[in-house]
């Protein structure tokens, strides 16, 4: 067994990332006049259209899928990665509470494969689809010399409404409410920098191999494509007083859950409240990586977060599962410093 594998190892480094964004936010403040409701840093961004407490905000995002494109050149499969760049876009402005209206995407390519572009493009329109906004249009480049032979970029950008009193910031999250985490579909988008890195080079396992631990091959379990929140998520808001939601790709809980939560508080979870997926012990195991690690850089099976009052919590998890939603409660606001305490976590999964 080699030394502990990391994010930063593989080439992604957060911290640096971190610090980009600091650098970002005064730029992007200097342009902020008062139609804008959230601050940088927010999943979404957030413009009020008129005045009073309904008028319509629409809170808009954008995302790409990372480096888990790598694994749709290697396997030639590109119809699922479409449904990545949109679930991407469409939870990221949920956690704000808009409804997606639409999405553009952008394909970027050396050479035009007319083929390959319908096939990421059949998958764009499947996550829209699932995510109920229309496909308004898009941008497809072609940049010979630019990309490897059969290699591509994709990014999306979604724009959703929510009415202003609905707007969902964190604000009224406080010490006693509950932490109600959603399955994810497993991977989602994020840490494949790292997940190849394990996984395809130092464990050298073929993409087309059956692996045991998860009943499928690699490559099935890698191209599952990200799980859209949408539907069930808004119906929720619906039912029960929701306060906070988190999407938890890219940086897991530790970076993610404290964007939702008011000053002043903090979220305890429970380690075993919910079940994590065999592909996180495939990956801590034959890395080796660290406990600590995987959380930050992976959602260990909790793909989004939603917080209510405790006395709601159990009526949140029934809602969800009659809306074909796997979810548990998974911790509690707790007053203090603002991060995450995972009780009973250790090293190993």
């Amino acid at each position: 067994m080699g030394e502990e594998l990391t994010y930063k190892a593989s080439g992604v480094d957060i911290e640096a990332g971190y610090r980009a964004v600091e650098k970002i936010k005064d730029l992007a403040r200097a342009t902020l006049g008062p139609e804008v409701l959230l601050p940088p840093g927010a999943f979404g961004g957030a413009y009020v259209l008129g005045d009073g407490p309904e008028a319509p905000v629409l809170v808009a995002g954008c995302d790409g899928v990372g480096t888990k494109l790598k694994v749709a050149f290697m396997t030639g499969r590109h119809d699922t990665i479409g449904i990545d760049a949109v679930a991407y876009c469409v939870n990221d402005i949920l956690c704000h509470g808009a409804r997606p209206l639409f999405f553009l995407d952008y394909v970027a390519v050396g050479k035009l494969d007319p083929d390959q572009v319908a096939a990421i493009v059949r998958g764009v329109a499947a996550g829209c689809r699932e995510a109920g906004c229309a496909l308004l249009g898009g941008e497809t480049a072609e940049m010979p010399g630019f990309y490897a032979p059969g290699e591509y970029d994709i990014a999306g950008f979604a724009v959703g409404v929510v009415p202003r009193n609905r707007l969902i910031d964190g604000r009224r999250v406080a010490p006693g409410d509950a932490i109600v985490g959603l399955a994810s579909t497993g991977l989602h988008s994020s840490g494949y920098s790292l997940v190849r890195r394990v996984l395809l080079e130092r464990a050298r396992l073929e993409l087309d191999c059956a692996v045991p631990e998860l009943g499928r091959t690699l490559a099935d379990e890698l191209l599952e494509p990200t799980a859209i929140y949408v539907r069930p998520v808004l119906s929720l808001c619906e039912a029960v007083d929701v306060r906070g939601i988190a999407n938890t790709s890219g940086g897991g809980l530790p970076e993610n859950l404290p964007r939702v939560m008011a000053p002043g508080t903090r979220a305890r979870l429970f380690w075993g409240s919910w079940p994590v997926p065999p592909i996180f012990r495939l990956i801590q195991e034959a890395g080796p990586v660290s406990g600590a690690e995987m959380l930050r850089t992976f959602n260990l099976g909790v793909g989004m977060v939603v917080i209510v009052p405790s006395d709601q919590a159990e009526a949140a998890v029934q809602h969800l599962a009659e809306h074909g939603q796997r979810a548990w409660i998974i911790g509690r606001v707790v007053a203090g410093e603002p991060g995450i305490e995972v009780v009973g976590y250790g090293d190993r999964l």
